[in-house]
This record gives structure tokens, sequence and C-alpha cells, in this order.
């Protein structure tokens, strides 16, 4: 379906997409900068090393981000050729914008299938550091780990099954907005509800895996007191590292999240009067 208008009253909305656009382009030029700077040491202690399953999981997160940038600002810029081949203004769809069309569409499902997948690696990783974290503790850890692995197939089954539905439930249309050719994503079904669960599931998932932490953190700290340095300091300095390092993640997620759950809440989809448009 084709929408035509000359409304003033979408130039905010285009605005506001381009306006995204420069943002979009200013964040992947911040992470190609973060890779090109830390590719030296990426080379000498991660390349060059024995590689296991968290060598692996790291490098492919890493650059399916470095990926999903690009796909990011394919689905949303209007300068790159895949919205070029319909920058001249026209009064019927053409071949080239069903291209677009067809491309948007793909681009859709992958960042949107990504999202998921990457998430579920972040899962992986999170289990396999609190499995560490009790294991230096306590020498034993194979019940939390078959609780932690029960909780993050359920919850990540549940997830892909949902943003499958979602994904099936989502088609692209084409807008006229003032002789700017838009990529609607249109909604057949609530698909903000089922995001919402799904974003719903993975903080629940989350917040258990923030309360392991924070209970065996005082754990460690209340041994420390209790029996001073003779725990070692290659226990103390593995624990510091991982404590510090899920502080900074679990300080993220909830960034993430409160941005999230903001952009999903009813007050802001109604004054949103398209979402997930790509330019």
């Amino acid at each position: 379906m084709t929408i035509v208008s000359n409304d003033p009253s979408w130039w905010p909305l285009i605005n506001s997409n381009i306006v995204l656009s420069y943002w979009i382009v200013a964040a992947s030029a911040v992470v190609v900068y973060d890779w090109i700077l830390s590719l030296g040491k990426e080379i000498e202690l991660i390349w060059r090393q024995c590689w296991s399953l968290m060598t692996l999981l790291y490098l492919v997160i890493r650059y399916i981000g470095l990926l999903y940038y690009v796909l990011y600002i394919l689905r949303n810029m209007p300068s790159v050729s895949l919205t070029d081949v319909v920058s001249i203004p026209q009064l019927f769809r053409s071949h080239p914008m069903d291209t677009l069309i067809s491309r948007g569409d793909i681009i859709y499902y992958v960042t949107d299938g990504t999202d998921v997948v990457v998430s579920a690696m972040l899962g992986v990783i999170m289990i396999a550091r609190l499995h560490a974290m009790y294991q230096i503790l306590y020498q034993r850890s194979r019940i939390v780990l078959i609780f932690l692995v029960i909780i993050f197939l359920a919850v990540y089954i549940a997830c892909g099954v949902i943003a499958a539905i979602a994904l099936k439930d989502t088609v692209v249309e084409e807008l006229i907005l003032s002789g700017t050719y838009i990529c609607n994503y249109r909604y057949e079904a609530d698909v903000q509800l089922l995001a919402s669960v799904i974003w719903m599931l993975i903080t629940l998932l989350e917040v258990i895996a923030l309360c392991l932490s924070v209970w065996i953190a005082v754990e460690h700290f209340r041994d420390l007191r209790r029996l001073g340095a003779s725990k070692g300091s290659t226990i103390g300095d593995c624990f510091g590292v991982l404590i510090k390092s899920h502080v900074l993640y679990f300080a993220s997620f909830a960034c993430v999240s409160c941005f999230e759950f903001g952009f999903l809440s009813p007050e802001l989809l109604v004054r949103r009067p398209v979402a997930d448009i790509c330019l």
C-alpha cells in the first residue's frame, strides 16, 4: 500500500528521522573508532591466544555489532544507495521501490533478529561468569549452573517465539511524504506489546543474575573480613575483576532498559504517529 501526503504535519516526523540518522552515524563512528584503537591489543590478547568458547562468543558479538551498525545505517540513512534508487518523485510504485521494500524488509528482519541472538550470547557469557564466581568461592556450583541454564532456555525460547510472531506480523509499506520516500513498518498485531514482553523476560533474567551476583559478592567480602589474607590474593583479584565488569554490565543494561521501556510506553506511542520508520 502506498500513502501519498504533502501535509506539513508530517514535517516534524521527517526532520526527527533525519536527526536520528545523524545520531546513528555518530554512534557508529564511535564504535568504529574504538575498534580501531583496540585492534592491536585484540590481536595480541585474543587472536594469538588459545581460543575457548568465551573467546568465540566475544569475537562474534564484537563483529556482529559492527555489521549491525552498518545495517542500521542502511535502515535509517536517506543518503545511502538503498534509498537513492527512489529519490526521484513518482506517482506510482515502481520496480526500484519494490526493491527498496524488499531490502528494507530483509534488513528489518536481520537487525531485529540480531538483537535476540546477541542478547542470548550475552546471557551465555553471564551464566559462565556466575558459574566461575561460585566455583571460585565454593568449589561447587552445579546447582546454580543448572538453575541458570533452565531459566535461560525458558526465557530465550519464549523470546525467540515471540520475536518470530512479531516479525511475521510486520508489513513494509511505502510512504511518500512531501516528495520524500519513506519505508514504513506497519504492525498488523500488537507488536509493541510483544516487544515489551520480550524485554520484560530478558529483564527478569538479568534481575535474577544480578541477585545471584550481589549475594555471592556479599559472601565473598564476608569471607575476606573473617579470614583476612588467608584466602589468597589470586582469588581476590579474580573476584575484583568479575565484580567490576558485572557493575558496568548491569549499569549499562539498566540504562538501555529504561530507554527501551520508555520507548515502548503507551504515552510515547500515542505521540509517535509512525513507529520504526526507515528513511
